[in-house]
């Protein structure tokens, strides 16, 4: 395998789609990496929400495309249909794919940039992706795996939501600090076995709480995690279309992590009251998760170590993965006195 550059090209995509309401973090961290980190960087992102699609291709649409010229100080800019120069006040020229954050990926890597992708970042994601609930679901982590199986290094980030909503003062050290986390794990990248990319770890899950200490001088503690093996229950509920209220209350295509969803998520509500018996009996349903267990799940139900732990102390998790759902198994630990040693101790 040839050396890597110091610098590498990377491929930036998301699962929230342009900047916006629902996808606020992707410019705010594509500028930390070309400025801060002087990185050359791509970035191919669906055209609209796709959030919980995992790592979805529909393989039987045509996929259309269209270009984005972000803007200070937001990234919000304009859509056109044909490459053009850039326009004073514009920062560069994105690609926009009417597909899943995998199909996003695999273009971006294969048809617009054959060759020229040393990294995937995949995010950062409006919301959490630790535990087995929201990772198997998370079109985040599902582009990073599109990534991974194409072999190349690929990193997943996502901002857990705690705040509802999240103070905007967050946002910039968030990106300082995933960027300088990216920059480590590109100089430090771990070894694995048997992978696309031979002695490599194919990708890692970060996970970043937004919270004030990420305010404060000594920031927030970053430790290698394994993926908390949770479960979800219900996560569709039967939908009354005869009543004009419930057919007006609609989940954000951002899922329940958007800033227009209570945090913990669809609880018993307007929906429970409306939809009877003989709506099940209709079999018309729409997506109302309760979140509650997974949000603030119980302490004593998150076993040490693991992403969801991390996460419900405050710490950025780290998850070195395998494009199989699973960790390299040398990752564990399994008490707090074997979690000493997955502190990260550098300065970043």
């Amino acid at each position: 395998m040839s050396a890597l550059p110091t610098k590498p090209r990377v491929l930036l995509t998301n699962d929230d789609g342009p900047p916006g309401h629902e996808s606020p973090y992707i410019y705010g961290l594509y500028r930390h990496l070309t400025q801060d980190l002087g990185w050359d960087v791509k970035v191919v992102i669906p055209s609209s929400q796709k959030s919980w699609i995992g790592k979805a291709y529909h393989i039987k649409d045509i996929i259309s495309g269209r270009y984005y010229y972000p803007r200070e100080p937001d990234g919000v800019g304009e859509i056109s249909e044909q490459s053009r120069p850039l326009e004073k006040g514009e920062v560069a020229e994105w690609v926009l794919l009417d597909g899943t954050p995998a199909t996003c990926a695999n273009i971006g890597l294969h048809n617009l940039y054959h060759g020229q992708i040393d990294l995937l970042i995949s995010g950062p994601n409006l919301g959490r992706n630790s535990s087995a609930a929201f990772a198997l679901s998370s079109g985040t982590i599902g582009a990073a795996l599109s990534s991974a199986l194409s072999g190349v290094r690929s990193i997943a980030l996502s901002y857990g939501t705690v705040l509802h909503p999240t103070p905007t003062e967050f946002y910039e050290p968030a990106h300082r600090l995933g960027a300088r986390i990216v920059g480590h794990l590109w100089q430090n990248w771990g070894a694995d076995e048997g992978g696309p990319r031979p002695g490599e770890v194919d990708l890692y899950n970060v996970n970043i709480p937004m919270i004030p200490e990420l305010l404060s001088d000594t920031g927030l503690t970053v430790c290698w995690t394994r993926i908390w093996r949770n479960s979800y229950g219900r996560l569709f509920k039967a939908h009354a279309p005869r009543d004009p209220a419930v057919k007006q209350h609609t989940m954000s295509a951002a899922g329940p992590d958007s800033p227009d969803e209570p945090p913990e998520g669809t609880q018993a509500g307007l929906l429970d009251k409306k939809a009877t018996p003989s709506d099940v009996g209709g079999l018309v349903f729409k997506f109302g998760p309760d979140m509650t267990d997974l949000i603030n799940p119980a302490a004593s139900s998150v076993p040490v170590g693991t992403d969801g732990w991390a996460i419900r102390k405050g710490w950025v998790s780290v998850t070195p993965l395998r494009a199989t759902f699973a960790e390299p198994v040398e990752w564990g630990a399994e008490s707090e006195a074997e979690m000493e040693s997955k502190i990260w101790k550098m300065k970043l």
